[in-house]
């Protein structure tokens, strides 16, 4: 049954709205709608900032949870001490199958998150936003909130603003897959562990946060840490947006105050009254039981005193139909196609973990579940970026919370269910069916000049191919917007100078699918009268 979560789901919330504010008036909250649903913001100095989020225990909602008012400080301190601008980079890559939270809100509510990451830009004397985005629908609406309020990545202005689109991978979100891809390179982790805060894009210190981050950074600068602790437990104030899907009647995103019990989010959706386990945190999250689950409130501290995980806010019920390690096959297959390909641990031990865990499922016995656990350990601690610990406690988490659905695999072949696939997943050829956003930009070759050296190629295989004497062979189509940054790469790094961008007349040039109509009007960055 494999069904794949829409970009925008079903959003609901527990009590009042602060995030989610204006989306029961319309589908996405432009600028003018957005300064009359929520006001003007005024700007704060970097201290100040830092305070503001110190007050409201403001944490990265992306799914590691770094607090954020270190990060502001440790920006502001480098950029200090090296005498350089820093970059503020928003990060909306959601590449994660269970995840909508983030996309929601860059689809309905950009200037919320513009309004936050502007507020930081401004306090830390940035020069330079970024927007990293993995779909169509979020690509279209963050273009569309940056041109309402006059920003572009024109030399001259204060401000430069720009959108980079990022593979939807699960690879891709983490933060150093962003900045190389910011800096033109592939959106991968560099095998190198590198702080942000000391050197980002551009080599610069960049401050690098989830779009629900900076969302809540501007609530709570609109409405003051007092009336921010005011919704919400005091040692996590504030609410958080969940995805809800697996064996829900309605998958959907919900913002809810933290201290809700789990177990009410569950029912809204629509989940099984007992579900025999709910995955936590999403796919580099934790398993918990049914126990666990009435015991549990939305907090990160609650959910990891049961041996949940908060994470990247998805949440993930199973029924008792379905065998749960089928189930936890499944997403293992597609944790181990998602590697990187760049250290041992992910490229080979990912999938000798999945191959594992099918072969215990498959009557394998006692040995081919000691085997797993040996490979789900060697796997931890040792790899290039975050992806295998995080696939690796996926792993452990099954083993220990499904112990006796093991024991019958192990010892008797089988739990006697069949895997009905309600964890979503994409479909086979995603990635080839995505509709990209034309720029209304193509690429030609000066066949009097070319040598055939087949860096273009390299560089931009999704355009370019080599024949088979070993010359490019250019496809007949528009550059993307997602891969223009590639393809002027790709004209710089031509030895012979023989490939350049022509950008089409505006007749034959495609019209970008979906795109709205901007209200225009050069607007402020901060809603607030203020340049």
């Amino acid at each position: 049954m494999n069904t794949p979560l829409p970009d925008v789901p079903e959003v609901r919330v527990v009590g009042l709205p602060q995030l989610t504010q204006g989306f029961d008036l319309v589908e996405r909250l432009d600028l003018p709608m957005h300064l009359k649903v929520h006001g003007p913001l005024e700007p704060m100095t970097g201290e100040r900032l830092a305070q503001l989020a110190e007050e409201i225990s403001l944490r990265g909602r992306g799914g590691a949870g770094f607090p954020f008012g270190q990060k502001l400080r440790a920006v502001a301190k480098s950029a200090i001490r090296r005498g350089v601008r820093p970059v503020v980079v928003i990060n909306g890559s959601e590449g994660e199958p269970a995840c909508r939270k983030d996309t929601v809100l860059l689809n309905r509510a950009p200037h919320l998150i513009l309004d936050g990451a502007l507020l930081a830009a401004e306090a830390l004397g940035a020069r330079t936003l970024v927007v990293a985005v993995t779909r169509n629908s979020t690509e279209i609406s963050m273009r569309a909130a940056l041109a309402e309020r006059g920003l572009s990545d024109r030399r001259g202005q204060q401000l430069r603003a720009r959108v980079v689109r990022t593979p939807e991978r699960m690879v891709s979100g983490e933060a150093s897959s962003v900045i190389r891809a910011v800096n033109g390179g592939p959106a991968l982790p560099p095998g190198r562990r590198e702080r942000a805060s000391d050197t980002g894009v551009g080599g610069a210190p960049t401050l690098l946060s989830n779009a629900e981050t900076f969302a809540q950074l501007a609530i709570g600068a609109r409405i003051g840490s007092r009336r921010y602790g005011h919704t919400g437990l005091d040692t996590e104030p504030g609410t958080v947006m969940l995805t809800i899907s697996g064996a829900v009647a309605r998958p959907m995103v919900v913002e809810v105050p933290t201290g809700v019990p789990l177990r009410y989010v569950l029912q809204l959706a629509g989940a099984p009254p007992l579900p025999q386990g709910v995955l936590t945190g999403g796919y580099h999250g934790n398993w918990i039981d049914s126990v666990a689950v009435h015991e549990s409130l939305v907090s990160r501290e609650s959910l990891a005193s049961v041996g949940g995980s908060l994470g990247a806010g998805a949440i993930l019920p199973i029924g008792p139909e379905t065998c749960p390690l089928g189930e936890a096959l499944r997403v293992a297959n597609w944790l181990a196609a998602e590697t990187a390909g760049q250290c041992g641990p992910c490229k080979l031990g990912l999938p000798a973990a999945a191959g594992g865990l099918s072969d215990v499922i498959n009557g394998g016995g006692p040995a081919a579940l000691e085997a797993l656990r040996e490979v789900t350990q060697a796997v931890k601690g040792r790899g290039a970026c975050k992806h295998p610990d995080g696939s690796a406690r996926f792993f452990a988490s099954t083993l220990s919370a499904f112990t006796d659905d093991l024991a019958a695999h192990v010892l008797h072949g089988g739990c006697g269910r069949e895997t009905t696939g309600v964890l979503p997943l994409p479909l086979p050829g995603y990635e080839e069916a995505e509709e990209s956003i034309p720029s209304g930009e193509k690429v030609f070759i000066d066949w009097t000049l070319c040598q055939g050296h087949g860096l273009c190629a390299d560089i931009i295989p999704e355009l370019i191919r080599l024949n088979p004497d070993g010359y490019p062979s250019v496809a007949d189509a528009v550059v993307p917007m997602h891969l223009q940054g590639r393809a002027q790469r790709a004209v710089r790094r031509c030895p012979a100078l023989a490939m350049r961008i022509e950008q089409m007349p505006a007749e034959r040039a495609p019209a970008p699918s979906g795109r709205r109509e901007l209200p225009g009007g050069n607007r402020k960055a901060l809603g607030s009268g203020r340049g």
